[in-house]
Protein backbone atom coordinates (compact mmCIF):
# COMPACT_ATOMS: atom_id res chain seq x y z
CA UNK A 1 0.00 0.00 0.00
CA UNK A 2 1.46 3.29 -1.08
CA UNK A 3 1.38 6.42 1.09
CA UNK A 4 3.25 9.68 0.93
CA UNK A 5 4.75 9.25 4.38
CA UNK A 6 7.34 7.13 6.10
CA UNK A 7 5.91 3.97 7.57
CA UNK A 8 9.03 2.09 8.59
CA UNK A 9 9.03 3.76 11.96
CA UNK A 10 6.25 4.91 14.21
CA UNK A 11 5.89 8.66 14.48
CA UNK A 12 5.71 10.09 17.98
CA UNK A 13 4.61 13.67 18.54
CA UNK A 14 6.45 15.75 21.08
CA UNK A 15 3.64 18.20 21.75
CA UNK A 16 0.78 17.91 24.21
CA UNK A 17 -2.75 17.21 23.06
CA UNK A 18 -4.20 19.05 26.04
CA UNK A 19 -2.65 22.25 24.71
CA UNK A 20 -3.75 21.54 21.16
CA UNK A 21 -0.15 21.51 19.92
CA UNK A 22 0.27 18.57 17.60
CA UNK A 23 3.50 18.40 15.64
CA UNK A 24 2.55 15.44 13.42
CA UNK A 25 1.26 17.28 10.39
CA UNK A 26 2.92 16.44 7.11
CA UNK A 27 1.79 19.64 5.39
CA UNK A 28 3.47 21.96 7.91
CA UNK A 29 6.91 22.96 8.98
CA UNK A 30 6.76 23.01 12.77
CA UNK A 31 9.20 24.69 15.14
CA UNK A 32 8.80 21.63 17.36
CA UNK A 33 10.85 18.86 15.71
CA UNK A 34 9.25 15.54 14.92
CA UNK A 35 11.02 12.66 16.61
CA UNK A 36 11.03 9.19 15.10
CA UNK A 37 11.85 6.14 17.17
CA UNK A 38 12.39 2.58 16.06
CA UNK A 39 9.26 0.46 16.29
CA UNK A 40 11.22 -1.61 18.83
CA UNK A 41 11.00 1.16 21.42
CA UNK A 42 7.88 3.23 20.74
CA UNK A 43 5.82 0.86 22.91
CA UNK A 44 8.42 0.65 25.65
CA UNK A 45 6.93 3.19 28.07
CA UNK A 46 3.56 4.76 28.92
CA UNK A 47 4.78 8.19 27.83
CA UNK A 48 5.82 7.01 24.38
CA UNK A 49 2.53 5.24 23.82
CA UNK A 50 0.62 8.33 24.96
CA UNK A 51 2.55 10.41 22.44
CA UNK A 52 1.52 8.01 19.70
CA UNK A 53 -2.13 8.49 20.64
CA UNK A 54 -1.61 12.24 20.37
CA UNK A 55 -0.09 11.76 16.93
CA UNK A 56 -3.21 9.92 15.72
CA UNK A 57 -5.23 13.07 16.36
CA UNK A 58 -2.55 15.03 14.53
CA UNK A 59 -2.97 12.97 11.38
CA UNK A 60 -6.77 13.24 11.45
CA UNK A 61 -6.84 16.99 12.14
CA UNK A 62 -4.32 17.96 9.47
CA UNK A 63 -5.56 21.04 7.62
CA UNK A 64 -5.95 19.10 4.38
CA UNK A 65 -8.41 16.76 6.07
CA UNK A 66 -10.57 17.31 9.17
CA UNK A 67 -8.64 20.34 10.37
CA UNK A 68 -10.45 22.53 7.86
CA UNK A 69 -10.70 21.34 4.28
CA UNK A 70 -13.32 18.63 4.76
CA UNK A 71 -15.62 20.97 6.67
CA UNK A 72 -15.23 23.56 3.93
CA UNK A 73 -15.92 21.07 1.13
CA UNK A 74 -19.07 19.98 2.94
CA UNK A 75 -20.48 23.51 2.67
CA UNK A 76 -19.21 24.92 -0.60
CA UNK A 77 -20.60 22.05 -2.69
CA UNK A 78 -24.07 23.44 -1.99
CA UNK A 79 -25.57 26.89 -2.53
CA UNK A 80 -24.94 28.98 0.58
CA UNK A 81 -21.50 30.28 -0.45
CA UNK A 82 -20.19 32.02 -3.55
CA UNK A 83 -16.60 31.68 -4.67
CA UNK A 84 -14.81 35.03 -4.82
CA UNK A 85 -11.18 34.30 -5.69
CA UNK A 86 -11.32 31.66 -8.45
CA UNK A 87 -8.42 30.01 -6.64
CA UNK A 88 -7.88 26.40 -7.72
CA UNK A 89 -6.11 25.69 -4.42
CA UNK A 90 -9.03 26.68 -2.23
CA UNK A 91 -11.86 24.55 -3.55
CA UNK A 92 -12.89 26.19 -6.83
CA UNK A 93 -13.48 22.83 -8.53
CA UNK A 94 -15.42 21.62 -5.48
CA UNK A 95 -17.64 24.68 -5.62
CA UNK A 96 -18.36 24.45 -9.35
CA UNK A 97 -18.35 20.61 -9.59
CA UNK A 98 -15.46 20.32 -12.04
CA UNK A 99 -13.38 17.79 -10.08
CA UNK A 100 -11.46 15.19 -12.07
CA UNK A 101 -9.43 12.14 -11.15
CA UNK A 102 -6.34 14.36 -11.39
CA UNK A 103 -7.60 17.18 -9.12
CA UNK A 104 -4.70 17.37 -6.68
CA UNK A 105 -5.87 19.96 -4.16
CA UNK A 106 -9.13 18.28 -3.27
CA UNK A 107 -9.88 14.87 -4.83
CA UNK A 108 -6.34 13.51 -4.45
CA UNK A 109 -5.36 15.21 -1.20
CA UNK A 110 -8.52 14.45 0.78
CA UNK A 111 -8.22 10.76 -0.14
CA UNK A 112 -4.50 10.61 0.63
CA UNK A 113 -4.67 12.39 3.97
CA UNK A 114 -7.72 10.39 5.01
CA UNK A 115 -6.06 7.08 4.28
CA UNK A 116 -2.80 8.23 5.88
CA UNK A 117 -4.73 8.84 9.10
CA UNK A 118 -6.46 5.46 8.80
CA UNK A 119 -3.13 3.72 8.29
CA UNK A 120 -1.61 5.42 11.32
CA UNK A 121 -4.50 4.07 13.40
CA UNK A 122 -4.01 0.60 11.97
CA UNK A 123 -0.25 0.64 12.63
CA UNK A 124 -0.86 1.80 16.21
CA UNK A 125 -3.46 -0.89 16.92
CA UNK A 126 -1.17 -3.56 15.48
CA UNK A 127 1.65 -2.26 17.68
CA UNK A 128 -0.49 -2.56 20.79
CA UNK A 129 -1.21 -6.18 19.88
CA UNK A 130 2.41 -7.02 19.15
CA UNK A 131 3.73 -5.44 22.35
CA UNK A 132 1.01 -6.47 24.82
CA UNK A 133 3.45 -8.63 26.78
CA UNK A 134 5.52 -5.53 27.67
CA UNK A 135 2.70 -3.72 29.48
CA UNK A 136 3.57 -5.02 32.95
CA UNK A 137 4.97 -3.61 36.16
CA UNK A 138 7.31 -2.02 37.04
CA UNK A 139 7.57 -0.09 33.73
CA UNK A 140 3.78 0.07 33.36
CA UNK A 141 1.25 0.53 36.17
CA UNK A 142 -0.89 -2.43 37.16
CA UNK A 143 -3.96 -0.64 35.76
CA UNK A 144 -2.47 -0.17 32.31
CA UNK A 145 -4.75 -2.73 30.65
CA UNK A 146 -7.64 -0.30 31.14
CA UNK A 147 -5.56 2.53 29.68
CA UNK A 148 -4.84 0.42 26.60
CA UNK A 149 -8.57 -0.11 26.10
CA UNK A 150 -9.10 3.66 26.34
CA UNK A 151 -6.43 4.19 23.68
CA UNK A 152 -7.93 1.52 21.45
CA UNK A 153 -11.27 3.28 21.78
CA UNK A 154 -9.77 6.62 20.73
CA UNK A 155 -7.98 5.05 17.78
CA UNK A 156 -11.04 3.22 16.52
CA UNK A 157 -13.27 6.28 16.89
CA UNK A 158 -10.82 8.30 14.79
CA UNK A 159 -10.74 5.55 12.16
CA UNK A 160 -14.54 5.53 12.06
CA UNK A 161 -14.61 9.31 11.66
CA UNK A 162 -12.16 9.10 8.75
CA UNK A 163 -14.12 6.42 6.90
CA UNK A 164 -17.41 8.24 7.46
CA UNK A 165 -15.95 11.50 6.14
CA UNK A 166 -14.54 9.85 3.01
CA UNK A 167 -17.81 8.05 2.29
CA UNK A 168 -19.66 11.37 2.04
CA UNK A 169 -17.59 12.43 -0.96
CA UNK A 170 -16.40 9.30 -2.76
CA UNK A 171 -19.40 6.96 -2.54
CA UNK A 172 -23.11 6.96 -3.26
CA UNK A 173 -25.48 7.57 -0.33
CA UNK A 174 -26.58 4.57 1.72
CA UNK A 175 -30.19 5.28 0.73
CA UNK A 176 -29.26 4.71 -2.93
CA UNK A 177 -29.58 0.94 -3.10
CA UNK A 178 -29.55 0.27 0.62
CA UNK A 179 -25.78 0.34 0.82
CA UNK A 180 -25.18 -2.03 -2.10
CA UNK A 181 -23.26 0.49 -4.20
CA UNK A 182 -19.42 0.55 -4.27
CA UNK A 183 -17.93 2.12 -1.16
CA UNK A 184 -14.27 2.39 -0.18
CA UNK A 185 -11.32 0.00 0.10
CA UNK A 186 -11.71 -1.11 3.71
CA UNK A 187 -8.12 -1.10 4.96
CA UNK A 188 -7.86 -2.45 8.51
CA UNK A 189 -4.27 -3.69 8.47
CA UNK A 190 -1.35 -1.43 9.29
CA UNK A 191 0.94 -1.11 6.29
CA UNK A 192 4.62 -0.26 6.66
CA UNK A 193 5.69 -0.98 3.08
CA UNK A 194 4.44 -0.84 -0.47
CA UNK A 195 2.75 -4.24 -0.36
CA UNK A 196 -0.99 -4.92 -0.35
CA UNK A 197 -1.88 -2.01 -2.62
CA UNK A 198 -4.51 -4.01 -4.45
CA UNK A 199 -7.76 -4.04 -2.50
CA UNK A 200 -11.24 -3.94 -3.99
CA UNK A 201 -13.92 -1.57 -2.77
CA UNK A 202 -16.21 -2.85 -0.07
CA UNK A 203 -19.86 -1.92 -0.42
CA UNK A 204 -21.19 1.21 1.22
CA UNK A 205 -23.05 -1.01 3.71
CA UNK A 206 -19.87 -2.91 4.60
CA UNK A 207 -17.97 0.32 5.27
CA UNK A 208 -20.80 1.62 7.43
CA UNK A 209 -20.83 -1.68 9.32
CA UNK A 210 -17.13 -1.23 10.13
CA UNK A 211 -17.72 2.38 11.18
CA UNK A 212 -20.44 1.27 13.58
CA UNK A 213 -18.32 -1.58 14.91
CA UNK A 214 -15.51 0.87 15.64
CA UNK A 215 -17.86 3.35 17.30
CA UNK A 216 -19.53 0.68 19.42
CA UNK A 217 -16.14 -0.53 20.61
CA UNK A 218 -15.20 3.08 21.35
CA UNK A 219 -18.40 3.66 23.30
CA UNK A 220 -17.70 0.61 25.46
CA UNK A 221 -14.06 1.47 26.15
CA UNK A 222 -13.61 5.23 26.12
CA UNK A 223 -13.56 7.08 29.44
CA UNK A 224 -16.84 8.63 30.55
CA UNK A 225 -15.03 11.92 31.10
CA UNK A 226 -11.52 13.28 31.51
CA UNK A 227 -12.68 15.02 34.71
CA UNK A 228 -15.17 17.68 35.67
CA UNK A 229 -12.53 20.40 35.34
CA UNK A 230 -10.79 18.98 32.26
CA UNK A 231 -12.55 21.42 29.95
CA UNK A 232 -10.04 21.21 27.11
CA UNK A 233 -9.66 17.44 27.15
CA UNK A 234 -13.42 16.92 27.24
CA UNK A 235 -13.63 18.82 23.95
CA UNK A 236 -10.45 17.73 22.16
CA UNK A 237 -10.25 14.04 23.07
CA UNK A 238 -12.82 11.36 22.39
CA UNK A 239 -14.95 10.19 25.33
CA UNK A 240 -17.99 7.95 25.64
CA UNK A 241 -20.46 10.66 24.57
CA UNK A 242 -18.38 11.37 21.46
CA UNK A 243 -18.91 7.84 20.22
CA UNK A 244 -22.64 7.95 20.94
CA UNK A 245 -23.05 11.33 19.26
CA UNK A 246 -21.23 10.17 16.14
CA UNK A 247 -23.40 7.06 16.01
CA UNK A 248 -26.50 9.26 15.83
CA UNK A 249 -24.96 10.99 12.79
CA UNK A 250 -24.03 7.70 11.14
CA UNK A 251 -27.42 6.11 11.66
CA UNK A 252 -29.15 9.26 10.37
CA UNK A 253 -27.00 9.05 7.22
CA UNK A 254 -28.18 5.46 6.78
CA UNK A 255 -31.84 6.31 7.33
CA UNK A 256 -31.94 3.97 10.34
CA UNK A 257 -34.11 6.26 12.42
CA UNK A 258 -34.99 3.82 15.20
CA UNK A 259 -31.26 3.38 15.85
CA UNK A 260 -30.75 7.15 15.94
CA UNK A 261 -33.38 7.33 18.67
CA UNK A 262 -31.84 4.47 20.65
CA UNK A 263 -28.39 6.07 20.60
CA UNK A 264 -29.52 9.64 21.24
CA UNK A 265 -31.64 8.57 24.20
CA UNK A 266 -28.44 7.49 25.95
CA UNK A 267 -27.36 11.11 26.34
CA UNK A 268 -30.53 13.14 25.71
CA UNK A 269 -33.14 13.07 28.51
CA UNK A 270 -36.81 12.84 27.62
CA UNK A 271 -37.56 16.30 28.97
CA UNK A 272 -35.98 19.74 29.03
CA UNK A 273 -33.35 21.01 29.63
CA UNK A 274 -32.03 18.08 27.56
CA UNK A 275 -28.59 17.91 29.19
CA UNK A 276 -26.58 14.68 29.29
CA UNK A 277 -26.95 13.09 32.71
CA UNK A 278 -23.93 10.77 32.43
CA UNK A 279 -20.42 11.17 31.14
CA UNK A 280 -19.37 14.66 30.09
CA UNK A 281 -22.19 17.07 30.96
CA UNK A 282 -22.91 17.94 27.33
CA UNK A 283 -25.74 20.41 26.82
CA UNK A 284 -26.82 23.32 24.69
CA UNK A 285 -24.95 26.43 25.73
CA UNK A 286 -27.17 29.37 26.62
CA UNK A 287 -25.40 31.53 24.03
CA UNK A 288 -24.66 30.24 20.54
CA UNK A 289 -22.12 33.05 20.14
CA UNK A 290 -20.17 31.75 23.13
CA UNK A 291 -19.87 28.32 21.51
CA UNK A 292 -17.59 29.84 18.86
CA UNK A 293 -15.87 32.45 21.02
CA UNK A 294 -12.31 31.72 22.15
CA UNK A 295 -11.46 29.16 23.50
CA UNK A 296 -14.49 27.35 21.96
CA UNK A 297 -14.72 24.89 24.84
CA UNK A 298 -18.28 24.96 26.12
CA UNK A 299 -20.00 21.70 27.03
CA UNK A 300 -21.92 21.94 23.76
CA UNK A 301 -18.77 21.07 21.83
CA UNK A 302 -18.62 17.30 22.07
CA UNK A 303 -15.52 17.16 19.89
CA UNK A 304 -13.38 19.77 18.14
CA UNK A 305 -9.81 19.73 16.89
CA UNK A 306 -7.52 22.35 18.47
CA UNK A 307 -4.79 24.54 16.99
CA UNK A 308 -2.22 27.03 18.31
CA UNK A 309 0.01 29.63 16.75
CA UNK A 310 2.79 27.05 16.67
CA UNK A 311 0.48 24.44 15.17
CA UNK A 312 -1.92 26.21 12.83
CA UNK A 313 -3.92 24.27 10.22
CA UNK A 314 -1.51 25.22 7.44
CA UNK A 315 -1.60 27.67 4.58
CA UNK A 316 -4.98 28.00 2.82
CA UNK A 317 -6.61 25.35 4.99
CA UNK A 318 -7.93 27.54 7.79
CA UNK A 319 -11.66 28.03 8.32
CA UNK A 320 -11.36 31.74 9.08
CA UNK A 321 -9.08 32.25 6.07
CA UNK A 322 -11.86 30.98 3.81
CA UNK A 323 -14.85 32.67 5.39
CA UNK A 324 -13.74 35.91 7.09
CA UNK A 325 -13.44 39.02 4.89
CA UNK A 326 -10.05 40.69 4.65
CA UNK A 327 -11.34 43.53 6.83
CA UNK A 328 -11.60 41.04 9.72
CA UNK A 329 -8.35 39.19 9.08
CA UNK A 330 -9.40 36.48 6.65
CA UNK A 331 -8.96 36.15 2.91
CA UNK A 332 -12.64 36.09 1.97
CA UNK A 333 -12.31 33.11 -0.34
CA UNK A 334 -16.07 32.54 -0.04
CA UNK A 335 -18.84 35.01 0.69
CA UNK A 336 -22.40 34.16 1.62
CA UNK A 337 -24.76 33.73 -1.30
CA UNK A 338 -27.12 36.71 -1.34
CA UNK A 339 -28.84 35.67 -4.57
CA UNK A 340 -31.98 33.57 -4.86
CA UNK A 341 -31.67 30.24 -3.07
CA UNK A 342 -28.98 31.32 -0.64
CA UNK A 343 -29.73 30.82 3.04
CA UNK A 344 -28.80 34.35 4.05
CA UNK A 345 -31.64 35.80 1.94
CA UNK A 346 -34.18 33.19 3.04
CA UNK A 347 -36.87 35.08 4.97
CA UNK A 348 -37.42 32.03 7.18
CA UNK A 349 -34.08 32.83 8.81
CA UNK A 350 -35.33 35.58 11.07
CA UNK A 351 -33.61 38.94 11.27
CA UNK A 352 -33.19 38.83 15.05
CA UNK A 353 -31.91 35.24 15.14
CA UNK A 354 -28.66 35.24 17.15
CA UNK A 355 -27.05 33.03 14.52
CA UNK A 356 -27.60 35.82 12.02
CA UNK A 357 -26.73 38.76 14.25
CA UNK A 358 -23.55 37.09 15.56
CA UNK A 359 -22.25 35.13 12.58
CA UNK A 360 -23.22 37.18 9.50
CA UNK A 361 -21.30 40.35 8.68
CA UNK A 362 -21.31 42.86 5.85
CA UNK A 363 -18.02 44.05 4.40
CA UNK A 364 -18.48 46.62 1.69
CA UNK A 365 -21.30 45.38 -0.52
CA UNK A 366 -20.75 41.70 0.30
CA UNK A 367 -21.82 39.40 3.12
CA UNK A 368 -19.59 36.93 4.98
CA UNK A 369 -19.64 34.30 7.72
CA UNK A 370 -17.78 35.18 10.92
CA UNK A 371 -18.47 32.02 12.89
CA UNK A 372 -14.69 31.51 13.06
CA UNK A 373 -13.49 34.91 14.37
CA UNK A 374 -9.76 34.40 14.74
CA UNK A 375 -7.56 35.89 12.04
CA UNK A 376 -3.84 35.18 11.61
CA UNK A 377 -2.55 32.70 12.77
CA UNK A 378 -6.03 31.11 12.54
CA UNK A 379 -6.35 29.08 15.72
CA UNK A 380 -10.11 28.48 15.72
CA UNK A 381 -10.94 24.91 16.60
CA UNK A 382 -12.22 22.77 13.74
CA UNK A 383 -15.66 21.44 14.76
CA UNK A 384 -16.44 17.74 14.56
CA UNK A 385 -19.77 17.40 16.40
CA UNK A 386 -21.89 19.49 18.79
CA UNK A 387 -24.69 18.60 21.16
CA UNK A 388 -27.09 20.72 19.08
CA UNK A 389 -26.64 18.21 16.28
CA UNK A 390 -27.53 15.29 18.52
CA UNK A 391 -30.77 17.06 19.50
CA UNK A 392 -31.69 17.73 15.88
CA UNK A 393 -30.68 14.20 14.82
CA UNK A 394 -33.04 12.81 17.44
CA UNK A 395 -35.83 15.20 16.49
CA UNK A 396 -35.62 14.33 12.81
CA UNK A 397 -35.46 10.60 13.51
CA UNK A 398 -38.58 10.83 15.64
CA UNK A 399 -40.49 12.73 12.95
CA UNK A 400 -39.44 10.42 10.12
CA UNK A 401 -40.02 7.22 12.10
CA UNK A 402 -43.44 8.20 13.49
CA UNK A 403 -44.56 10.13 10.39
CA UNK A 404 -46.16 12.82 12.48
CA UNK A 405 -45.29 16.06 14.24
CA UNK A 406 -43.85 14.24 17.23
CA UNK A 407 -44.20 16.20 20.47
CA UNK A 408 -40.67 15.51 21.73
CA UNK A 409 -39.23 16.30 18.32
CA UNK A 410 -40.96 19.67 18.46
CA UNK A 411 -39.49 20.36 21.91
CA UNK A 412 -35.99 19.45 20.71
CA UNK A 413 -36.29 21.57 17.56
CA UNK A 414 -37.54 24.52 19.57
CA UNK A 415 -34.77 24.10 22.15
CA UNK A 416 -32.23 24.82 19.42
CA UNK A 417 -34.30 27.63 17.90
CA UNK A 418 -35.19 29.31 21.18
CA UNK A 419 -31.56 29.37 22.26
CA UNK A 420 -30.98 31.78 19.37
CA UNK A 421 -34.16 33.77 19.89
CA UNK A 422 -35.97 32.38 16.84
CA UNK A 423 -39.74 31.99 16.93
CA UNK A 424 -40.82 28.60 18.23
CA UNK A 425 -42.73 26.26 15.96
CA UNK A 426 -46.13 24.85 16.93
CA UNK A 427 -47.61 21.52 15.90
CA UNK A 428 -50.55 23.31 14.31
CA UNK A 429 -48.26 25.69 12.46
CA UNK A 430 -46.21 22.86 11.00
CA UNK A 431 -49.26 20.81 10.23
CA UNK A 432 -47.66 17.64 8.84
CA UNK A 433 -44.70 15.32 9.26
CA UNK A 434 -43.38 16.43 5.88
CA UNK A 435 -43.43 20.08 6.94
CA UNK A 436 -41.76 19.18 10.25
CA UNK A 437 -39.00 17.28 8.44
CA UNK A 438 -38.47 20.24 6.12
CA UNK A 439 -38.28 22.58 9.12
CA UNK A 440 -35.65 20.35 10.72
CA UNK A 441 -33.52 20.28 7.57
CA UNK A 442 -33.74 24.07 7.35
CA UNK A 443 -32.83 24.39 11.01
CA UNK A 444 -29.73 22.26 10.44
CA UNK A 445 -28.78 24.46 7.51
CA UNK A 446 -28.98 27.54 9.74
CA UNK A 447 -27.41 26.03 12.86
CA UNK A 448 -24.46 24.35 11.16
CA UNK A 449 -23.67 26.89 8.46
CA UNK A 450 -19.94 26.71 7.83
CA UNK A 451 -19.47 23.51 9.87
CA UNK A 452 -19.47 21.13 6.92
CA UNK A 453 -22.76 19.26 7.41
CA UNK A 454 -24.68 20.57 4.40
CA UNK A 455 -23.30 18.02 1.93
CA UNK A 456 -23.94 15.20 4.41
CA UNK A 457 -27.58 16.22 4.66
CA UNK A 458 -28.06 16.46 0.91
CA UNK A 459 -26.40 13.11 0.32
CA UNK A 460 -28.27 11.16 3.00
CA UNK A 461 -31.57 12.39 1.57
CA UNK A 462 -30.40 11.64 -1.99
CA UNK A 463 -31.36 15.25 -2.72
CA UNK A 464 -30.31 17.46 -5.60
CA UNK A 465 -27.27 19.64 -4.94
CA UNK A 466 -28.68 23.15 -5.57
CA UNK A 467 -27.17 25.48 -8.11
CA UNK A 468 -25.75 28.91 -7.32
CA UNK A 469 -24.56 31.82 -9.38
CA UNK A 470 -23.24 30.42 -12.67
CA UNK A 471 -23.19 26.84 -11.35
CA UNK A 472 -26.13 24.59 -12.16
CA UNK A 473 -27.81 21.93 -10.05
CA UNK A 474 -26.42 18.41 -9.73
CA UNK A 475 -29.08 15.72 -9.71
CA UNK A 476 -28.50 12.49 -7.76
CA UNK A 477 -28.18 10.51 -11.01
CA UNK A 478 -25.44 12.81 -12.30
CA UNK A 479 -21.90 11.40 -12.29
CA UNK A 480 -20.79 14.63 -10.58
CA UNK A 481 -22.91 13.81 -7.53
CA UNK A 482 -19.94 12.03 -5.93
CA UNK A 483 -16.28 12.73 -6.42
CA UNK A 484 -14.13 10.68 -8.78
CA UNK A 485 -11.67 8.20 -7.34
CA UNK A 486 -8.25 9.88 -7.57
CA UNK A 487 -5.91 8.84 -10.36
CA UNK A 488 -3.21 8.10 -7.78
CA UNK A 489 -5.36 5.35 -6.25
CA UNK A 490 -6.37 3.94 -9.61
CA UNK A 491 -2.70 3.77 -10.64
CA UNK A 492 -1.48 1.91 -7.54
CA UNK A 493 -4.52 -0.21 -6.68
CA UNK A 494 -5.27 -2.54 -9.56
CA UNK A 495 -8.45 -3.78 -7.85
CA UNK A 496 -9.92 -0.28 -7.68
CA UNK A 497 -12.89 0.75 -9.82
CA UNK A 498 -13.95 4.21 -10.95
CA UNK A 499 -16.99 6.13 -9.81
Amino acid sequence: MKFALKKTTAVVCTALLALGTFSCQNDLLSPTPQIQFSDQVVFSSPDRIALQVNSLYGFVKTGNFLGGRMQIYGDIRANDFLNRMSNAVTGLSVWNHTETEQSQNDVTNAWAYGYQAINQVNVFLAGLDANASKFVVPTFPSTYAATVLNYRGEARLLRALCYYSLLQLYARPYTDGGGTRPGLPLRLKGETGSDNNNLARSTVAEVYAQILDDLTFAEQNLPLTYGATATTLNVTRAHRNTAIALKTRVYLSMGRYADVITEANKIVPATAPFAAATGVANALNASVAAVFATPQETTESIMSFPFTAQDAPGTQNQLAYYYLPSSLGGNGEYGLNTTAGGLVVDTRWETADARRTNFVVKSGTETFLKKYPTGTPYTDKAPVIRYAEVLLNLAEARVRSTNNVDSQALLLLNAVRSRSGATAYTAAGLGSASAAADALVLERRIEFLGEGLRNNDLMRLNATIPGKGPVGTVEPNNSLYVWPIPASELATNQAMTRN
